[in-house]
């Protein structure tokens, strides 16, 4: 990679922090094994004053799926999970669904014409939703009861979407959903062990990810990242979850936190084809087969999914060279967080990276800047 297009990475978010649109970052960039750029920038905590370090401890939000769906990819390795069946199979409250349709003005509960799959609940195509992506019925519904509360179990809180109605027929379109949470209970069923538990012993463990959890212990908390009070954008108050507590609920869609070296182990790994440092999570077509498109001709509802780009399981994934508005290879994969965190993988050049920012105003403007930059500077 070219050094200079990499310092000029580094200027451009250094101008920023100092202008005070971001309190700091830590961005991690690797090829063919060899670390290209991991730097530290800015403030972890701007109203502390406290310097942004390479460990610093992140709320990942949504970069805990790849995580989670890996997780349930294992199990099927062992014959303990089918992706065929139905979720019902291994959460019966999900059992006989219905699924809300407007007709003439009035909402209306119609039957599904199947059930949700585990497929399904990989690639967003289940019919579920997400409270914060609009203001439709379901999603007024899902406000009321409180879905995101960190106070529910896994198992409590998918007893309570189930007793909702779905926001889309299973399989009809991909929708950014509440999926990943549901496949952490999967999860829990199959292990017999909670969803934390089981991420450590058989993935944070053997990957040596030593700060990867749903919590940060007390002897560690001077770690954490913090958000500016405000947005620098707006002006609303900035909420994130609080990484100080133990939640009730292991949020398999978005409860983790960690760092840039943590998760740039399970990134090698992925790049490795499910194997790192002589330990392997799971097969090489496993690793191809979770990465591979998984929409086909299915519709993509809303912005998440740039044009160019198909759905894997649990990633996105990329399928033109062209057609997107950056730059990337076909067959690379990537997500991100609410938060403002973000990876992506190109196995074509051997190469991932990483951006950890604790700023969701923020969060698609220093992504897009991010990937732009990193490209820019393959030589």
């Amino acid at each position: 990679m070219d050094a200079n297009a990499l310092k000029r990475l580094d200027a451009a978010f250094r101008r920023d922090i100092a202008a005070g649109r971001l309190p700091g970052a830590v961005m991690l960039v690797s090829q063919c094994g060899d670390t290209e750029l991991f730097t530290a920038i800015g403030q972890q905590d701007a109203a502390a004053g406290t310097p942004m370090r390479q460990d610093t401890i992140f709320r990942i939000y949504s970069m805990t799926k790849p995580v989670v769906s890996l997780a349930s990819l294992m199990l099927a390795e062992e014959g303990k999970l089918f992706l065929g069946d139905p979720v019902s199979k291994y959460l019966p409250e999900f059992a006989k669904q219905k699924v809300a349709v407007m007709r003439s003005g009035k909402l209306q509960l119609e039957p599904a014409w199947r059930d949700m799959t585990v497929q399904d609940l990989l690639r967003h195509t289940s019919g579920l939703t997400y409270e914060f992506l609009g203001t439709e019925p379901v999603q007024m519904q899902y406000r009321e009861a409180d879905i995101a509360s960190r106070g529910l179990s896994n198992r409590d809180m998918c007893r309570k979407l189930a007793a909702l109605p779905l926001a889309r027929q299973p399989g009809a379109v991909w929708q950014y959903s509440r999926s990943t949470d549901v496949l952490g209970a999967v999860v829990e069923v199959c292990s017999g062990q909670t969803l934390g538990a089981f991420l450590e012993e058989r993935i944070f463990g053997p990957l040596g990810m030593r700060d990867t959890a749903f919590s940060v212990p007390p002897d560690q908390q001077h770690r954490i990242a913090e958000p500016f009070a405000t947005d620098p954008d707006g002006g609303a108050a900035v909420n994130l979850i609080d990484l100080r507590e133990v939640p009730v609920n292991e949020s398999g869609g978005g409860g983790l936190a960690s760092t840039a070296t943590d998760y740039a182990r399970f990134l090698q790994m992925m790049l490795n084809g499910g194997v790192l440092d002589g330990v392997r999570l799971a097969s090489r077509k496993t690793v191809a087969w979770m990465t591979s498109d998984h929409l086909g001709k299915i519709a993509v509802e809303g912005e998440l999914l740039q044009a160019g780009h198909g759905f894997g399981l649990g990633v996105a994934v990329r399928k033109d060279a062209g057609v997107a508005p950056t730059p990337g290879s076909v067959g690379m994969y990537h997500w991100s967080g609410i938060g403002g965190t973000c990876f992506f993988v190109d196995p074509k050049e051997e190469m991932f990276a990483i951006l950890l920012t604790q700023a969701p105003g923020q969060r698609i403007h220093y992504r897009t800047l991010f990937r732009n930059m990193v490209y820019a500077a393959m030589d």
